[in-house]
């Protein structure tokens, strides 16, 4: 299979969708490699090396989607890239199409593959592609916000571990999943007072022996939030429901409870966010206020760190990647339940039920799609 790796054109978006080592992976298994000419530089990997590993430099993304069955990619196709896809390739990367109405049409009507690293699911329920770039969202996400508290950023002016004799921020974390409880551990780590809420009792009993509580926990219920949110100095919001757009948990009345200058990291916000008041940013212009309060949504956080994300990336995406190019994408979701969740869209049908239902769609199962599973 010809294996096509564009150079992504999101703001500000610096990973790569294969790192050298993936591509000589790749090529030993006997397929063809085409990277688009710097498509590395921004994650820090010289194009020598993805040549030295059997790759092919090509000068173009037209180039690229021209000639490749299969394209790896980092984030979601955007306007400037439609025209470039075709019927019958198949797509793999983060799609988020709950959140994109425009794209999602896009791929129905060009009858693409579109396979999303997001819904990649497991029978234990975990999302294993989306995972790393989850863990690195929520360890950012005490980082900027500790930046964003800074007065010369807009916040309150506060010290996100505080000083001997004076209180600490205090960090709300909406969800304890990978974003979540990443985000926790290392605000903890900066020595702020952590509060995470789930309905998972599981999840929040995990984080309790872990963290021996120096996190405190909660439920998640409507009068917890408000308190809770108007107290906090920091709301981390990384509430996940696969597929689907996130909840809306924080109200904008919550939001204008909230102290001027206290910041929200928004982590769901590929997935529409959740909170009212948010929306999308990029790292470029990465902040905005809403009731006083500093929003910080950018959609591709990950991105800021390039160079690990694209590593921790291709560890997990390869060997589905592998499996799609040896076997062809009918035959790898046949011996593949969880890549089989990862089917979006396929050959002009939606085959995700929440997707469907976030654009009024109607959803076709893939078994149906293709003839039944076995």
């Amino acid at each position: 299979m010809i294996v096509g790796i564009p150079k992504e054109v999101k703001d500000n978006e610096f990973r790569v969708a294969l790192t050298p080592e993936g591509a000589r992976e790749l090529t030993e298994a006997g397929h063809r490699v085409l990277v688009q000419d710097g498509a590395g530089e921004g994650s820090s990997i010289p194009q020598g090396r993805f040549e030295r590993a059997g790759a092919q430099i090509v000068p173009s993304a037209q180039a690229v989607w021209a000639e490749a069955d299969m394209i790896l990619k980092v984030k979601e196709p955007v306007a400037q890239e439609f025209d470039l896809l075709r019927e019958g390739q198949t797509v793999f990367t983060y799609l988020h199409l709950a959140a994109s109405r425009d794209l999602t049409q896009v791929l129905i009507d060009r009858k693409v593959a579109a396979v999303a690293y997001e819904t990649v699911q497991k029978p234990s329920g975990s999302l294993p592609l989306l995972a790393p770039m989850s863990e690195i969202a929520g360890r950012m996400a005490p980082h900027v916000a500790a930046r964003l508290l800074e007065k010369g950023y807009g916040g309150r002016g506060i010290l996100m571990g505080g000083v001997s004799g004076v209180r600490p921020a205090k960090v709300l974390v909406l969800g304890a999943g990978m974003a979540g409880s990443n985000a926790a551990w290392i605000a903890v780590g900066m020595e702020a007072e952590i509060v995470v809420v789930d309905k998972d009792l599981d999840k929040l009993r995990f984080i309790d022996q872990i963290h021996k509580g120096r996190i405190m926990t909660l439920m998640s219920d409507r009068l917890t939030l408000e308190q809770r949110v108007r107290e906090a100095d920091v709301v981390v919001g990384s509430v996940l429901v696969p597929g689907a757009r996130a909840p809306k948990l924080v109200t904008e009345d919550m939001v204008a409870s909230m102290r001027p200058g206290s910041v929200i990291v928004d982590i769901a916000i590929d997935q529409g966010g959740c909170v009212e008041t948010s929306r999308m940013t990029t790292h470029s212009d990465p902040t905005y206020l809403e009731h006083g309060v500093v929003h910080y949504c950018v959609g591709n956080m990950p991105g800021a760190v390039p160079n690990t994300s694209t590593y921790a990336l291709t560890n997990v995406t390869l060997p589905y990647a592998m499996a799609i190019a040896s076997e062809g994408l009918e035959n790898a979701v046949r011996a593949d339940p969880a890549l089989a969740l990862g089917v979006n869209v396929y050959v002009g049908e939606v085959t995700n039920p929440r997707v469907a239902e976030a654009h009024g769609l109607r959803s076709t199962p893939l078994a149906e799609v293709l003839g039944g599973l076995g």
